[in-house]
């Protein structure tokens, strides 16, 4: 199976030693964000997750627990943007997060590390021609360190526009603009992007709209094939694997204004002063009513010779 740490939250930047003692204890219990009575233990051993995702904009925290991670296959997503702290008050200036991630690879490898240049937003100050600029200085520094990036454009989800009024879609020109030029810089570099929930008109050469966490990019981290069930697939608009997560969401303290996962940040803060490193629960303990279920947990690794097998 594929376990998700960083669809609702980000745990390496904020979480990292209660991580780490999940780890050592072999389970962890996630609510429900719908129906919080129902819970979810899940193991946490190599014998049954194949690939444990991490996405995170400061992967440092944890990077001294990388020998505890050993004995799992990790990829890592690293979000480094332009953006200054008018957009996102608590990210680290991109410098430092670049350093991190070069860090990473050095443990890891290049096939277990992808850079996401997202999300793309069109302002004023943000304009097509900055992040054109930006995103190739980026690429350049980063070459060798990760063979792909993530790209995608903003959406307007209801709470961001609440939070973030002076965001607006980028227009199909912009994003056919902007593809292009972020193509030719991910050429130079021997990068290949992936869209992420983009429209399909947009793919070229060194560009693709296959998902960032799809089978075919955790088989590459994993080295193996894996025999996924069909039922993983759980978004139309892509082939991630994305069911298991093991975050949950207002507890991020980046304060990123675009973000989905945060309804604002009163509730974010709320939700931290909660979080207890002992708990098996991100945020709190059990509760009188919770009814808990083990997750069904199985290897999808391909026993048979494979391709990856012969390298």
């Amino acid at each position: 199976m594929i376990l998700n740490t960083g669809s609702r939250t980000d745990i390496p930047a904020y979480y990292s030693r209660w991580f780490c003692n999940r780890i050592r204890e072999g389970f962890v219990l996630v609510r429900n964000p719908f129906y919080p009575s129902q819970v979810t233990r899940y193991r946490l051993t190599p014998e049954v997750i194949d690939v444990l995702v991490f996405c995170t904009k400061n992967p440092e925290p944890m990077l001294q627990e990388l020998e505890l991670l050993s004995p799992y296959t990790c990829f890592w997503f690293v979000t480094i943007t332009p953006y200054g702290k008018d957009v996102e008050p608590c990210v680290p200036p991109k410098e430092k997060v670049m350093e991190s991630l070069k860090r990473l690879r050095e443990s890891v490898g290049t096939d277990r590390v992808s850079w996401r240049y997202d999300p793309v937003f069109v302002t004023e100050q943000y304009s097509v021609e900055y992040h054109i600029r930006e995103f190739a200085g980026m690429a350049d520094a980063l070459r060798g360190y990760t063979g792909q990036c993530v790209v995608s454009f903003l959406d307007l989800y209801e709470k961001t526009k609440r939070n973030f009024p002076a965001a607006r879609e980028v227009t199909r020109q912009e994003q056919e603009t902007l593809t292009g030029e972020f193509a030719r810089a991910a050429a130079r570099n021997h990068m290949q992007i992936h869209l992420c929930c983009e429209n399909e008109s947009l793919v070229r050469d060194h560009v693709d709209a296959g998902g960032c966490m799809s089978k075919e990019v955790l088989e590459q981290a994993a080295g193996c094939r894996l025999r996924v069930p069909k039922r993983r697939y759980v978004r139309q608009e892509c082939s991630c694997l994305l069911g298991a997560d093991i975050g949950a969401y207002n507890t991020c303290g980046h304060g990123c204004l675009y973000c989905y996962a945060n309804y604002d940040r009163k509730t974010v803060l709320r939700n931290m002063e909660c979080h207890d490193v002992h708990s098996p629960f991100l945020v709190g303990r059990g509760q009188e009513g919770d009814v808990i279920r083990d997750a069904r947990q199985e290897s999808w690794r391909d026993g048979q010779m494979s391709l990856f097998d012969m390298v």
